[in-house]
């Protein structure tokens, strides 16, 4: 009597490596791409030596992040020769928005990348490498009919410090066209997932760990998304929601519109403990000229109503923000307008770059273009102002006990990290068993980018005093 056939053999571990540029959907992508690849057996690697597959998942918003990619994909061009001279092999894949802008310049500039995905087919992985495998160069940047979210794992694990704070993506896409950006022509028009695919996403990552969310999008506040009871919500009543969820002691978002703060999300921040009191909200500019060519929908007289009507309903809410220099045709007296808005805000963090022309934009032709020398230069003055009010907020924290969420060890021995409600870095004595404990720490140090304290000896309750400018 012959043996009984031997059960077929799990597929051999294969090693990947995802390299991520850009913004946090960035981050998010990246990991269900991981998710994703897992069921064919791959599993992430610290190096891309160890890899039979490396992911680049590119940003397209600046020139020189571009650029980064390009001189990235000739380092792994060697390694790829290397591995195919010893016998083995090694698959390059560029996914984002690279990818869906530059797929054909791509294909003839670095014909040694084996698949080209933009950010809305990553859940064709599968198939892309099977015929990337049978020697086919794939390049799908197509916007396809399917929604991608209806064909990922169910299971999205916490991919931040400790497995204890996440990224939730709920809406993609931008109606907006700034003029500068290119995220409509790489990301493509807003879409909002249904609340309940987003509550059942939620859920399961506070399941496996998770007690801080990020909810992500493009243009996060301009979510509307279908309701369990067949009506729309909008994203004051999904955080309510979310709130809900027992074990889920915070809540973010990012990124927001100042034209997309409807009075429902302004109250969320008043009603909702879970929703953290720290807010970007990028203005670009604080010329009402320039914010005209950028089309950015807002004036300053609109985001300074909008800042206060938000600091009269969480009087201890701090603002990080996003500004662009050297916009085409922007003079010395938009840049000063600029200077006086950001003085008269006062921003805990901030982000600041000089204009940089993306092709398909309608700024990039402009014929008003700023020299490279005056960008930078406004850069500087800009960015001195901003690095002074952010040290100043955290100086301002000094005395101060704020519940910090342990995220896991600090910078020495003896020490755990964690993270302030205004998403500050905060290192103190203790020991493991603070992980994952939201703890009231009393703060004793600041510099520029990060606190230091130690643990309270008193009960605490948040304090809600303002800290912001």
């Amino acid at each position: 009597m012959p043996s009984p056939a031997p059960d077929k053999a799990p597929p051999a571990p294969r090693g990947l490596h995802v390299m991520t540029w850009g913004c946090q959907m960035n981050a998010y992508d990246s990991g269900r791409m991981v998710d994703v690849l897992a069921t064919q057996g791959f599993h992430e690697v610290a190096s891309p030596d160890q890899a039979e597959l490396i992911i680049l998942n590119t940003c397209h918003i600046r020139e020189r992040a571009t650029e980064k990619v390009f001189s990235e994909l000739g380092r792994l061009h060697g390694l790829k020769r290397q591995r195919q001279a010893a016998g083995g092999r090694l698959m390059i894949a560029l996914a984002g928005c690279v990818a869906q802008a530059e797929g054909e310049i791509i294909r003839a500039r670095a014909p040694y990348v084996d698949i080209v995905l933009g950010p809305q087919t990553y859940h064709r992985l599968p198939a892309m490498l099977r015929r990337a495998e049978a020697g086919e160069r794939v390049i799908e940047t197509e916007f396809p009919p399917e929604d991608k979210f209806d064909y990922l794992p169910g299971e999205a694990a916490p991919r931040g410090p400790g497995g204890l704070t996440a990224f939730l993506s709920i809406q993609e896409g931008c109606d907006k066209f700034c003029s500068f950006c290119v995220v409509p022509y790489t990301r493509g028009a807003e879409f909002s997932r249904p609340a309940a695919a987003v509550l059942a996403e939620a859920r399961g990552l506070v399941a496996r760990g998770a007690r801080e969310i990020t909810l992500l999008g493009q243009n996060v506040n301009a979510w509307h998304g279908a309701a369990p009871d067949g009506t729309s919500w909008n994203l004051g009543r999904l955080m309510r929601a979310l709130a809900g969820i027992d074990g889920l002691s915070r809540i973010r978002y990012t990124t927001s519109h100042p034209s997309d703060m409807d009075d429902d999300l302004i109250a969320a921040h008043r009603d909702l403990p879970q929703v953290m009191p720290y807010l970007h909200l990028p203005v670009q500019s604080g010329s009402d000229k320039v914010l005209a060519e950028m089309n950015r929908r807002h004036t300053r007289a609109a985001y300074m109503r909008l800042v206060a009507r938000l600091r009269a309903a969480r009087p201890d809410l701090a603002l990080s923000t996003d500004i662009i220099v050297g916009f085409p045709g922007e003079t010395d007296r938009d840049f000063a307008d600029t200077l006086d808005l950001v003085r008269e805000v006062g921003f805990a963090q901030s982000y600041s770059f000089a204009y940089s022309a993306r092709p398909g934009t309608g700024a990039a032709t402009r014929a008003d273009q700023v020299p490279d020398p005056v960008k930078h230069e406004r850069l500087q003055a800009l960015q001195a102002l901003l690095f002074a009010q952010q040290a100043d907020f955290n100086a301002r924290c000094l005395g101060r006990t704020l519940d910090v969420l342990i995220v896991g060890p600090g910078r020495r021995p003896g020490q755990m990290s964690g993270r302030t409600p205004y998403l500050q870095p905060v290192h103190l004595p203790g020991g493991p068993d603070l992980t994952g404990r939201i703890v009231p720490v009393t703060i004793e140090d600041a510099r520029t980018n990060s606190l230091g304290g130690r643990l309270a000896v008193r009960p605490h309750t948040p304090e809600q005093e303002p800290v912001s400018a």
